[in-house]
């Protein structure tokens, strides 16, 4: 361990020294490598102080070359499975992944797997999920007109800051709903639908989100999936049931009124949940729904009574009081994740 510990060393060491290109290069270059293939050397790299002499050429202002920014958020992404505390104590390391999100290169696609490494902490999620910029550069990424590399890092880094149910409004606000479901539209790959859905699943756990969807028919498009001649694989079914359960739970029976207009919704909820050859979560998730909507239509028939104008054949849409947003927690295996 000791020839390792001198081989950081003098590392960090050329990382810090480094004025011209070509030695810069060299030296973020061979710590990309080194931190790929060397498990034992990325904490004492952290500790060293490499976490700073990288980021800073991602800094805003910075002149660095673009392979100089796609070795150092490569550097990064690397460090961080080992060494997340030393990542999130430096200064100025969140926003100058920020910053590389914008850049025209692979530095983006690092710096978004970067960040969901460090949401896998769940304290480090309200932190992340408190700068805008942030969110709203992730979700730009998502609207690119053909998906790429980093449109699945930037789903996977959107679904770690939406297990944090607080961010899931600043979400919303910032046009997540929209982007997520033109994404389903525009690239049916099973695995890109996979990955929205999950993320939507979670951020339909907040009451923000009722009108988000309806402008984008959401719940229709959920619905189709749920459908199992449309297709679709059997965990984007899941999350779609997962996704109405949540909003239903969330948005009350406004969210069940919703569902409810969507022609023939209701059957193929209750066919889902009785269908043996779901999966045994999708069972889960579609008959907890059921139990949702004729629990939620009994209150609206309740205060339909109670106001003196209930009608057995009348959707009451009118605003029930707000719900406690769903606990739901989706495991972290719904979407697979590796490192480059």
């Amino acid at each position: 361990m000791e020839v390792k510990l001198r081989t950081v060393r003098s590392l960090v060491r050329r990382l810090s020294e480094a004025t011209d290109e070509p030695s810069i290069a060299a030296a973020v270059a061979e710590t990309r490598l080194m931190s790929k293939h060397d498990s034992e050397i990325r904490l004492p790299l952290a500790e060293a102080g490499a976490v700073s002499l990288l980021s800073k050429h991602l800094r805003a202002g910075s002149m660095a070359s673009s392979s100089i920014q796609e070795d150092a958020a490569a550097s990064l992404l690397n460090l961080s499975i080992a060494a997340r505390e030393s990542l999130m104590s430096t200064p100025g390391l969140i926003d100058a992944l920020g910053n590389a999100l914008k850049l025209p290169n692979m530095a983006a696609q690092h710096a978004a797997a970067t960040l969901y490494s460090l949401l896998c902490v769940d304290s480090y999620r309200p932190i992340i999920g408190s700068k805008r910029p942030i969110l709203s550069s992730l979700i730009s990424l998502l609207k690119s007109p053909v998906s790429t590399p980093s449109t699945k890092d930037a789903l996977k880094a959107l679904f770690g800051v939406s297990l944090y149910p607080l961010n899931r409004p600043t979400l919303v606000d910032l046009g997540a709903v929209s982007a997520l479901f033109s994404l389903i539209v525009k690239d049916g790959r099973s695995g890109i639908v996979e990955d929205v859905t999950a993320v939507i699943a979670q951020i339909a756990g907040c009451g923000e989100s009722v009108d988000a969807f309806r402008k984008v028919a959401g719940v229709r498009v959920l619905v189709d999936l749920i459908e199992p001649m449309t297709g679709a694989s059997e965990r984007s079914r899941e999350n779609a049931a997962a996704a109405l359960l949540n909003l239903v739970t969330a948005g009350g029976e406004r969210a069940a009124g919703d569902l409810r207009e969507v022609g023939g919704a209701e059957d193929t909820v209750i066919e889902m949940a009785r269908d043996d050859s779901t999966s045994a979560r999708g069972k889960t998730k579609a008959e907890a729904l059921v139990k949702v909507l004729e629990s939620v239509k009994r209150i609206g028939r309740h205060d339909s009574w109670m106001s003196g104008s209930f009608d057995e054949d009348e959707d009451d849409h009118r605003p029930s009081p707000p719900t406690s947003a769903s606990s739901f927690s989706m495991s972290q295996s719904s979407i697979s994740h590796g490192w480059s």
